[in-house]
């Protein structure tokens, strides 16, 4: 059954509101020192990361598996994209490749992502519409997991927010 899954395109989305301004959340997906805070699950931290916010850029997250992670600690996910879509503060959209560090041949993801921010009362909505368009053949578990890891992060992010000033 999960087979028939990944034979035909992957497609999901999730969608979070959060107690912060447009423009800081905006900020938290397009500046590298504030999404290294949020992104990934509880248990990674992202040691590089640079993101060029604009059409044709770049963006370039490499997750690391923490201590908490046990037999994966050190374990390394990157992912590098280019931005095909930007609209300040309400839209960005980049097509991406994730992938095991150092088995990266049956382990890639290829995937495209949709961010939509809207605003109304204070109140910050981020809509997330992930397609995955391509699997590598020891990448099954790790797609089927995607959901389950943007929503870890979007936690993440609420907690990142709710610290800011």
């Amino acid at each position: 059954m999960i087979m028939q899954l990944f034979k035909k395109t992957k497609d999901f989305s999730l969608e979070r509101s959060y107690q912060a301004p447009i423009a800081l959340v905006w900020d938290a997906w397009t500046q590298a020192d504030m999404l290294r805070q949020w992104w990934g699950p509880e248990k990674t931290f992202v040691p590089e990361c640079r993101i060029d916010p604009r059409v044709g850029g770049e963006i370039y997250v490499v997750m690391e598996a923490g201590e908490g992670m046990g037999k994966y600690q050190g374990t390394r996910w990157p992912m590098a994209g280019t931005f095909t879509r930007t609209e300040p503060t309400s839209r960005l959209s980049y097509d991406a490749r994730s992938w095991t560090e150092g088995e990266e041949e049956g382990s890639t993801i290829h995937h495209v992502n949709d961010v939509t921010l809207t605003e109304r009362d204070g109140t910050t909505t981020v809509a997330l519409h992930v397609t995955i368009t391509q699997i590598g053949s020891k990448a099954k578990m790790a797609a089927f997991g995607m959901k389950w890891g943007y929503k870890a992060q979007f936690d993440k992010l609420e907690q990142y927010l709710t610290a800011q000033p």
